[in-house]
Order: C-alpha cells, then sequence, then structure tokens
C-alpha cells in the first residue's frame, strides 16, 4: 500500500492508496489513419454504399505501440430519435487476423454515446489497428445522421 501526504493550508492529510487505485490505468488517444493528425476524434456521416469507390463506415486506428487494453468510444451527433446506427468495432492484428469485440444496434439521444471496452489485448498478438464501423447496411434509415468516434489503448 502506498501512503500519500498531503499539506493544505497548514493542515495535513494523510491518505493510503491501495492497490486497485495505484493500477489505475493511463490512456492515450490512438490516432485515426488518414486523418490531418490535429485531432483523434473523428467525425462522420452515415452514408450509403457506393458502387464504385469507397464508402465511409470504417475508420481504421493505429496502434503505434503495445497497450494492455483498448476503449472504443462513440457519440450520436443526430436529432433524430428514430436513428438507429449499426456499430461494429475490430481489434486487427499484424499476422492480418482480427476479432470483432463490438457488434450492436445504438439509438443513443443526440450528444449521448458510450464507452465500449475496455477489451484486453490478446496474448502472442500485435495489435496493428482498431476499427470501427458505423454503417446502415442493417438500417437504411440511418443515413444521414452523423456521429463522433475515437478509440483509446491503455496502460
Amino acid at each position: 500500500m502506498k501512503v500519500l501526504a498531503l499539506s493544505l493550508l497548514g493542515a495535513s492529510l494523510v491518505v493510503a492508496v491501495g492497490p486497485a487505485a495505484q493500477a489505475q490505468q493511463r490512456c492515450t488517444f490512438l490516432q485515426p489513419i488518414g486523418g490531418d493528425g490535429t485531432t483523434p476524434i473523428v467525425s462522420k456521416r452515415v452514408g450509403a454504399a457506393k458502387l464504385i469507390g469507397k464508402e465511409n463506415w470504417n475508420t481504421d486506428f493505429i496502434v503505434n505501440q503495445p497497450y494492455s487494453s483498448f476503449k472504443f468510444f462513440f457519440t450520436a451527433n443526430s436529432s433524430d430519435a428514430n436513428a438507429k446506427y449499426p456499430v461494429s468495432g475490430f481489434m486487427k492484428f499484424s499476422d492480418g487476423s482480427n476479432l470483432q469485440v463490438i457488434n450492436e444496434v445504438m439509438n443513443p439521444p443526440m450528444g449521448t454515446g458510450r464507452m465500449f471496452g475496455p477489451f484486453p489485448a490478446i496474448p502472442g498478438k500485435q495489435a496493428s489497428q482498431m476499427n470501427f464501423k458505423v454503417g446502415a447496411s442493417s438500417d437504411p434509415g440511418a443515413l444521414g445522421f452523423s456521429y463522433r468516434i475515437s478509440v483509446q489503448g491503455c496502460q
């Protein structure tokens, strides 16, 4: 157990910090691939799949060092209470394999969302990217609705 002493305006306070508090994780936002480097938060609008070109459902975040766990964050920017967001999340590994960690349909009120995880790192696998997919294939009514996403790696 670690003991911390704090003196504030002449009064002393001694606090015992147990192992759980000492082991609190430090988390860092991962940068989105293709981003401009100014923000780790990606804002998007759900669009339809295109016959030619890419759809905007997938967003990858680069894992640039080993982490013990990962957290995914989703926030709805839509004001339509009927919007449904099919949300998927994947851990991608350097050997080309992946693991789906999120598979839900969400209907959060505007400005609210959810943290998914923490998802522990997989022993024996090197994470290379975290993938967030917010699409409209299972709910065409979600087209045009907007959201924000981000991912954190934690030590």
